[in-house]
This record gives structure tokens, C-alpha cells and sequence, in this order.
């Protein structure tokens, strides 16, 4: 039986689409551990994350990933790649945000994020090297 593909167009020069099915699914599941694995008092980007698992350029993936969760993930320790909230400075989103950060100890002001945005290393030793007892 011959093998199923999802296609971008149909006929002739369509396109694989790897991100589809089982692919998705994988990756989902890539960003998912990186965002859990994130610890309170420590921030990464859309990017960074979508990196962390093995999906360079994907931080919009990233993000729908998150709007999709409802909240089951620690969201608020994702930020844009200037260490800023990604919701409007003074909306409700962002206050929750403000809140769930400052509660973790990091500095938030002007809806951006202080010394807390430069990520500790423990995170990718952690996550890359195998030693899973936890971040450092």
C-alpha cells in the first residue's frame, strides 16, 4: 500500500509538507519539553525555544503552540527575542505576565524583562548533554 503524504497544492509539483501528521506531532512534542524544562526565575525567547528543539526559524510555531495550550505550560517564561511581553504593555495578558514573572523573582519593567533574560547555560547542558536530574 503506498504511503500517505499531506501535499501543498495538488497534482504536479506539490510539495511535501514535513511539518504535517507524525512530523507535527514530534515537534510539538520537542517544544513542549523545552518550554516545561524552562525553570522559575528564567526566561527564553520564541526563538530560542523553537531552537532548543531542533526548530531554528520556528518561533512562530512556537507561539501558536502556546495561544493553544490554555495555559498548561509555563507560558509566561517565553518572550519575544528582545526580552519583551508579547501582549500590548497594560493588557490584561501582559499584567498576568508582569505577575507570573515577578512571582518567580524576575524583574519586569516597562513590560520588558531585567537581568533575567540572559539565559543560564544549565538549561542547554541540560537539555542536550543528558544529564537529566534537572536544570542547575
Amino acid at each position: 500500500m503506498a504511503k500517505h503524504r499531506h501535499l501543498a497544492g495538488a497534482g504536479r509539483g506539490a510539495v511535501a509538507r514535513p511539518w504535517c501528521g507524525a512530523a507535527l506531532m514530534d515537534a510539538a512534542g520537542r517544544i513542549v519539553a523545552v518550554i516545561a524544562a524552562i525553570p522559575a526565575g528564567q526566561v527564553r525567547s520564541y526563538a530560542q525555544v523553537a531552537a532548543l528543539a531542533g526548530l531554528p526559524g520556528h518561533a512562530r510555531q512556537v507561539a501558536r503552540l502556546l495561544a493553544g495550550s490554555g495555559g498548561s505550560l509555563p507560558w509566561h517564561r517565553v518572550l519575544r527575542a528582545d526580552g519583551r511581553i508579547a501582549f500590548a504593555a497594560g493588557s490584561e495578558q501582559a499584567l498576568a505576565q508582569t505577575r507570573a514573572l515577578q512571582a518567580e523573582g524576575v524583574l519586569v519593567v516597562g513590560n520588558r524583562v531585567g537581568a533575567a533574560w540572559r539565559p543560564a547555560r544549565a538549561l542547554d547542558a541540560w537539555l542536550w548533554q543528558g544529564d537529566h536530574s534537572g536544570p542547575v
